[in-house]
């Protein structure tokens, strides 16, 4: 049976980048977020993982601590977190049994292949261990915005830079002259 909310949320104990072993039963008396993404430094988790980031101290004052959870190993994690200057914890679920509990190890489809990746969700876990919401189409770049409502800073907008043509940037006078010259003969 899947998880739902109002679920006692699955015990687990794995390690962290730093490799000191982390059991969900140490937090009771703290909300979680608990999200699982698919791998280290690829767009779509380099996006969730900042937007967290750059919402942690909102996440903190709301009595949240984090957890991103992938099957990456410590190593991976660590760099992953120097990179991004991540300030929560990463664990590393390298045997995918935290996954199993979860049901985020999935069948998943891409271009008519099917394969078994991460469902990226995210669980809301309350003080006292039980699943108080489950996020399950989650919006990389906004997802502290899922989390905590409209409260969170979005993510910023990109203006399209305008772009000269690099042809037309590096004719000089000189240069169209000598090809007018060329075409002429």
């Amino acid at each position: 049976m899947a998880l739902q909310i109002g679920s006692k949320a699955p015990e687990f104990t794995t390690k962290d980048q730093d490799g000191k072993e982390v059991k969900l039963s140490s937090l009771k008396g703290k909300k979680v977020v608990l999200y699982f993404y698919p791998k280290d430094m690829t767009p779509g988790c380099t996006a969730e993982s900042c937007d967290l980031r750059d919402n942690y101290k909102l996440l903190q004052k709301q009595g949240y601590e984090v957890l991103g959870i992938s099957t990456d190993d410590e190593k991976s994690h660590r760099k992953f977190i120097e990179k991004e200057k991540l300030p929560f914890r990463l664990l590393a679920d390298t045997d995918k049994s935290v996954h199993a509990k979860y049901g985020t190890w999935v069948e998943k489809s891409m271009y008519g292949r099917k394969y078994m990746g991460t469902a990226r969700t995210t669980f809301l876990i309350d003080e006292s261990g039980v699943i108080s919401n489950i996020i399950e189409k989650v919006d990389t770049k906004n997802h502290s915005a899922q989390i905590l409502g409209n409260e969170v800073k979005s993510a910023p907008k990109k203006v399209a830079a305008k772009k000269t043509p690099k042809k037309a940037a590096k004719k000089t006078p000189a240069k169209v002259a000598a090809k007018t010259q060329k075409r002429k003969k």
